[in-house]
């Protein structure tokens, strides 16, 4: 076994976007039927890229007290609404465009997520930790048959990763210690703000998130509490 099962966390929390979905390829998809529609072509793909890479910059501007409290369902719609005009679909209608901004409801998981999960749940509380809202969070376990035991959004710590409070609250709402909470995640980064306020570590890699020229991420970057090659790896690794 690769982490303590002495003294096993109670609760295993897991970073969403790349972790458990397929955000890429679920946002390119949704973007070449609204194309479709409007009868115009696009790089579906790179239309994807450059919504996910306003989504850090949409985000600490919250994070540093320059916007008040902001759900991710406003961040991204405001990040859409930027970037239609320049992919040649402005012309996109309002409610063309809230059915797209949904689109982040819809995203697959990966093939070894659902599985995997349904056995760590027999053994662990399981939940997500992710910046995202209630509703997206919701909306997309319903559709994907993502088992999860509650739904923890951003929202319920109002805070974003990876401030430390977005790892201590989710804890402290669970009436969980740090130390009794894992936090899973193919993001090394996520890891490490985790890691600093206590919480224990796993990493499962996704090394196509970002597409087949992905540089970041491909492996663990430190000595995690557990290194999985996916969920169901996971799930063994902590006997469930």
């Amino acid at each position: 076994m690769s982490t303590d099962l002495a003294s096993p966390p109670k609760a295993i929390l897991f970073d969403v976007f790349g972790t458990c979905v397929d955000w890429r390829g679920g946002v390119a998809r949704e973007v070449a039927l609204a194309a479709a529609r409007l009868g115009v072509a696009v790089d579906a793909f790179a239309f994807a890229d450059a919504w996910r890479g306003r989504y850090q910059p949409s985000m600490e501007e919250v994070r540093s007290g320059r916007r008040p409290w902001t759900i991710l369902d406003v961040l991204h719609r405001e990040s859409l609404d930027a970037l239609l005009p320049k992919f040649g679909l402005g012309a996109l209608d309002a409610a063309s465009r809230a059915d797209l901004n949904r689109a982040w409801h819809r995203l697959d998981p990966w093939p070894d997520v659902v599985a995997g999960l349904a056995r760590l749940k027999r053994r662990y509380i399981i939940a997500p930790l992710s910046n995202g809202n209630v509703a997206l969070l919701t909306n997309m376990a319903k559709r994907a048959g993502i088992p999860w035991d509650l739904v923890l959004g951003a929202e319920t710590s109002r805070a974003y990763k990876p401030l430390p409070a977005a790892y201590l609250n989710a804890a402290a709402m669970l009436g969980l210690d740090p130390g009794e909470v894992m936090l899973g995640a193919a993001h090394n980064g996520d890891l490490a703000a985790a890691r600093a306020v206590g919480l224990r570590t796993a990493f499962v890699p996704r090394p196509t998130e970002h597409g087949a020229g992905q540089k970041i991420d491909l492996a663990a970057s430190d000595a995690w509490d557990v290194v999985a090659s996916d969920f169901n790896d996971l799930a063994a690794r902590l006997g469930a």
